[in-house]
């Protein structure tokens, strides 16, 4: 299969982080800063959230650790240089995951993808973290060996309490390519059979959002892939918005929509925008394509929302809001 990775995987986008002339302020003068004011007015000064590149980020509350979306083994599979090979093995890198997730209590996965699931089975496995994915992630997840009592299904509405935090599960939708297609859909509606061993395996099985509110703190949105129910936002007002720049034009008006429908978050941080094959190294830079991508994105952001701050993040920085 020879395909352009833009045209191929909606949501994906290219290289490492960068502080584009866009950017409204640099990103080393946002870190330790925040505003948190929208849900009680206190900074949350003890919760920080660290990057894990791609969509996945890790968020230390005092002593307790919640996972988004952690994918650290980015092996090849051909996606970014033309050669995409559907039937790659899926592989974890072991050592990559021990160095950066913790101890997780709990993981969130906003769908089934494997540049979002590939690496929580074995989380879950060597840490005992309860992971919380739509009925597709139970499902794979439970073929890849996770126990049923660390797997809560999940579908949108639900508002789970944690003490130090809560998380609200919000129904969205999955980012689509140029062809207005989705790479992998489908949905696992039972058990399987066997255990998936190829990237092609990782279907999407709809996609979640979900928002962090942190007692006393800020609350923070996390999106997976580039498009959402604008009615399911309603409400949510974030602090700040974990947003995927979009793969395409195939959502319309998808930034001002997006924002308003957040009620112009005080700070947005575009995410899944590096290249996830390569490793972890700063400071990362995009493809010409994202680039342009992520320079409208925040354009966008700017022309809707002039108030809103957008902070590219470096891998592996821990930043306060």
């Amino acid at each position: 299969m020879r395909m352009g990775r833009r045209g191929f995987l909606a949501g994906v986008a290219g290289g490492t982080t960068l502080a584009t002339a866009g950017t409204i302020g640099a990103a080393a003068a946002t870190r330790d800063r925040g505003r948190g004011q929208r849900r009680g007015g206190s900074r949350g000064g003890d919760a920080t959230f660290t990057w894990l590149g791609t969509a996945g980020w890790r968020v230390d509350i005092g002593e307790r650790t919640v996972l988004v979306d952690p994918f650290l083994s980015r092996y090849s599979t051909g996606l970014f240089d033309g050669t995409f090979d559907e039937r790659t093995p899926l592989t974890v890198d072991q050592a990559a995951v021990d160095a950066h997730v913790g101890s997780p209590e709990t993981v969130l996965v906003t769908h089934s993808h494997w540049d979002h699931l590939n690496d929580v089975p074995y989380i879950a496995a060597s840490t005992g973290a309860r992971v919380f994915g739509t009925l597709t992630t139970h499902h794979l997840a439970r073929a890849l060996g996770v126990p049923s009592a660390q797997l809560g299904p999940v579908q949108g509405g639900e508002v789970l309490e944690f003490g130090d935090y809560t998380v609200e599960v919000v129904s969205s939708l999955h980012s689509r390519n140029a062809n207005n297609s989705i790479a992998f859909p489908g949905v696992h509606a039972l058990p399987l059979s066997s255990p998936p061993t190829v990237v092609a395996d990782l279907t999407e099985g709809n996609t979640l959002t979900f928002q962090l509110n942190v007692k006393d703190g800020p609350s923070v949105f996390f999106m997976g892939a580039s498009d959402f129910v604008a009615r399911n936002l309603a409400g949510l007002s974030p602090d700040v918005a974990m947003i995927a720049v979009p793969s395409s034009g195939s959502t319309h008006d998808y930034a001002r929509r997006l924002v308003e429908a957040l009620d112009e978050p005080p700070t947005v941080v575009p995410v899944h925008w590096d290249h996830f094959e390569r490793e972890l190294s700063n400071p990362p830079v995009p493809d010409p394509v994202t680039r342009d991508r992520l320079d409208a994105l925040v354009a966008a952001i700017r022309e809707t929302a002039p108030g809103t701050r957008v902070l590219l993040p470096e891998y592996l920085t821990p930043y306060t809001f």
